[in-house]
């Protein structure tokens, strides 16, 4: 396999082999982050002196031929060739020759695949960011559709306190907002330039790193030279660690879903076409895709640990372990990206039960607001607590808080603090979200 940087001993394939793994399918992902990196780095050498002016439009030309290239799905690594920085450059060597070769003046692979990557993630996180507020747009709207909707309660999977389906979905939505605020901050931790830190100690050439900062929009520098080399592994940890906060919340909707559709709980279901069957048994309506967005969240939860192991104890500067984080991190990224897809999908098409409460079991649900009555009227809440759980041992409670002609509603539980069933506060939460966009 071929090397722009061959010193003229080659390695056996066997090593080859052993050393390039899968990154060359990986690097495929980088290969548009590769040229806008390119492009931005020779601006900056004409602007200083390294290229001339012709020169300088021959390069830009020949990398705008190669990115469309990639646009249109042409664009190939030669089976010879390790990776995609060597191919781009190759590629404008067989066009322009020796003025192709320039390119690579004033930095190193270790500075250009960091600015491939940060360009990649930063462009990743801003799509996770735009399909969290999808999922968020949805879960408020079905949050205020069933705002007056009842369900119960749980706790240690008993049956508690009234709920809401508004409080439910509510929650959920409310919950994005922490995923944004940690999704912003790995935005901001990739979103700074390491161009011009070369191997890791700068350059003798008088780069004007705050040149390439501004064309490719980074919001600063990574200043020292040697922290930029430093951030390859923390702005992958970065973004795992946001992705698995995101997980997290996902992994808790979907575990909700999947218990709610089920039948011994009825509370909501989905359209047989997105529900799977059985082999053998008719009746049933598996949950599939929530099983699947499931488990895709505890793999991407595991994300963050990997990294971390695989990064720990390594001195300042690159190493070759550092080639590994693209087959942790990529996968997980298409992983997050079809699960937060898929859960607003399935959301969309969810039918809720209006009629949950009609269930007799659901009678000791209302115990606590049949303590607070009294409380209200004047009995000491202890007092209040035995006398109710009296009642129920001898199975004669009952909730008076309704009259004979009002069925149970949230309406007359009569729950007005912010966050309660009668008080969602969904423009808060909307506002919330609005301050946590990047």
């Amino acid at each position: 396999m071929g090397t722009l940087w061959n010193k003229g001993v080659s390695a056996t394939q066997a090593v080859e082999d052993f050393t390039v793994g899968n990154d060359r399918v990986l690097d495929m992902r980088l290969a548009k982050y590769d040229v806008m990196g390119s492009k931005a780095h020779i601006r900056m050498l004409a602007e200083i002196g390294l290229l001339e002016e012709d020169e300088e439009k021959v390069l830009q030309n020949g990398l705008d031929q190669i990115l469309q290239d990639i646009e249109d799905g042409n664009f190939r690594l030669d089976d010879d060739i390790e990776d995609i920085h060597s191919q781009v450059e190759l590629n404008l060597t067989r066009k322009l020759g020796e003025t192709g070769k320039k390119i690579h003046s004033g930095r190193s692979r270790n500075d250009q695949v960091l600015v491939d990557i940060k360009l990649f993630l930063r462009e990743e996180l801003e799509k996770l960011r735009d399909s969290v507020v999808s999922l968020f747009d949805t879960l408020q709207n079905l949050s205020e559709e069933y705002k007056d909707v009842l369900l119960p309660g749980y706790t240690h999977t008993q049956i508690a306190m009234p709920s809401s389906f508004g409080l439910w979905l509510g929650a959920y939505a409310e919950s994005l907002t922490d995923d944004m605020q940690m999704l912003k901050g790995a935005y901001k931790i990739v979103n700074q330039n390491p161009l011009g830190s070369a191997a890791g100690y700068g350059s003798s050439f008088p780069l004007d790193r705050e040149l390439t900062t501004r064309i490719l929009k980074f919001e600063t520098l990574n200043y020292n030279s040697i922290a930029a080399q430093i951030s390859r592994g923390k702005s992958e940890r970065a973004v795992a660690s946001a992705m698995g906060c995101l997980a997290f919340t996902l992994n808790k909707l979907a575990s909700d879903c999947i218990l709610y559709m089920c039948p011994n709980f009825g509370f909501i279901s989905f359209p047989d076409e997105l529900t799977t069957g059985s082999s053998i048994m008719p009746h049933k309506k598996n949950p599939d895709v929530w099983e699947i967005i499931r488990g895709n969240c505890n793999r991407i939860e595991s994300t963050q640990n990997e990294i971390a192991l695989l990064t720990t104890n390594l001195i300042h500067g690159y190493h070759r372990d550092y080639q590994l984080l693209k087959d942790i991190l990529f996968p997980a990224l298409e992983l997050m990206h079809k699960s937060v897809g898929m859960a607003g999908y399935m959301l969309e098409n969810m039918k809720v039960n209006r009629h949950i409460l009609e269930d007799p079991k659901y009678e000791y649900l209302f115990t606590v607001e049949e303590v607070n009555r009294r409380v209200l009227n004047g009995i000491p809440f202890r007092e209040a607590y035995r006398s109710v759980g009296e009642e129920v041992n001898c199975k004669k409670f009952h909730y008076s808080g309704f009259d004979e002609m009002k069925k149970p509603s949230v309406e007359a539980l009569g729950h007005t603090h912010s966050g309660s069933i009668g008080n969602l506060c969904t423009e808060k939460i909307k506002e919330k979200m609005e301050k946590a966009l990047f």
